[in-house]
């Protein structure tokens, strides 16, 4: 990952432009349409750690997430025993929040579902909007008509931590919804990828 440290480049608001893993996120990931089966996992399960707290609180912890969640292997992490979970519960470096980290297990769970169901989650999820990519530049919303019908659906479904702000979070960071504000650096770029 190349990360553009540029001062004179203009990003949205909210990119603490001091942390290079923000910049980072914020110029080569969020918003930037996701169809990768483990980072879809991934960020779902992040996002739910996010509940509460802010992003980067959780970015600034990815590299050990993705160390204690074994990459986010969704095999991997359906598996999780009881020990598995203790052990979680106790690594330093991670949000050791025992709720969100059994929530982490029954999502996995109910994720894999979803690909037995419809062939990947990557359908499911994209389903939502017909594959298409929506362009909501405004940061000042955290939920949506789609956020609250696709968290009702993962609620259904048995996922926890997936309220609809959560949820409408999550789009963002997939790239289902484009959020970046005009004049951001990454406002054109973005908004000129189309499916």
């Amino acid at each position: 990952m190349k990360i553009k440290m540029e001062k004179d480049i203009s990003r949205c608001f909210w990119a603490n432009t001091k942390n290079p893993l923000y910049v980072a996120y914020h110029d080569e990931e969020w918003g930037v349409p996701c169809h990768d089966e483990r980072m879809l996992f991934e960020m779902l399960i992040l996002e739910g750690f996010q509940a509460g707290l802010s992003w980067e609180c959780v970015l600034n912890k990815r590299k050990a997430f993705r160390e204690a969640f074994d990459n986010f292997d969704v095999h991997k992490v359906v598996g999780y025993d009881e020990a598995k979970l203790m052990e979680l519960a106790a690594t330093s470096g991670i949000i050791r929040n025992r709720l969100k980290i059994g929530a982490s297990v029954v999502n996995a769970r109910a994720f894999i579902g979803i690909q037995e169901e419809y062939g990947s989650f990557n359908k499911y999820i994209w389903g939502f909007t017909e594959g298409k990519v929506i362009y909501e530049p405004c940061n000042l919303r955290t939920t949506s008509p789609l956020s609250d019908t696709i968290s009702k659906d993962l609620r259904k479904r048995g996922m926890k931590f997936v309220g609809s702000t959560v949820v409408y979070s999550y789009l963002q960071a997939i790239g289902v919804i484009n959020g970046h504000l005009e004049g951001c650096c990454r406002y054109t770029r973005v908004s000129l990828y189309c499916f």
